[in-house]
């Protein structure tokens, strides 16, 4: 295992409630290193973090590894299946719009 992959496994496993359904997958092409973060549902929120502050975080300490090692790492949160953000959002038509505003 590879020093990101080992770094971002530590991190993540000492966030989540549950470290045991953590697993990072590695896959380095010419853009770089991108590493694929699978976690629990149930702790995506803490993976997150409010506002994304957390996955920032992390995201640029990944990138501090990954200067060290000469090399460009990415990461990227697999979201789950039946996660809470929907394939695709539904537009409003005017009339709930107009609802809505209770007037």
């Amino acid at each position: 295992m590879n020093a990101d992959q080992e770094f971002l496994e530590y991190v993540v496993k000492s966030l989540v409630d549950n470290p045991s359904a953590v697993r990072v997958d590695r896959k380095v092409d010419e853009m770089g290193v991108l590493l694929t973060l699978h976690v629990d549902p149930a702790n995506m929120g803490q993976i997150i973090g409010r506002n994304g502050n957390t996955a920032k975080a992390i995201r640029t300490l990944l990138r501090v590894v990954g200067m060290k090692n000469n090399a460009r790492v990415n990461l990227k949160i697999e979201e789950p299946e039946g996660g809470m953000r929907s394939a695709e959002p539904r537009m409003k038509n005017v009339d709930e719009v107009v609802d809505d505003l209770k007037l």
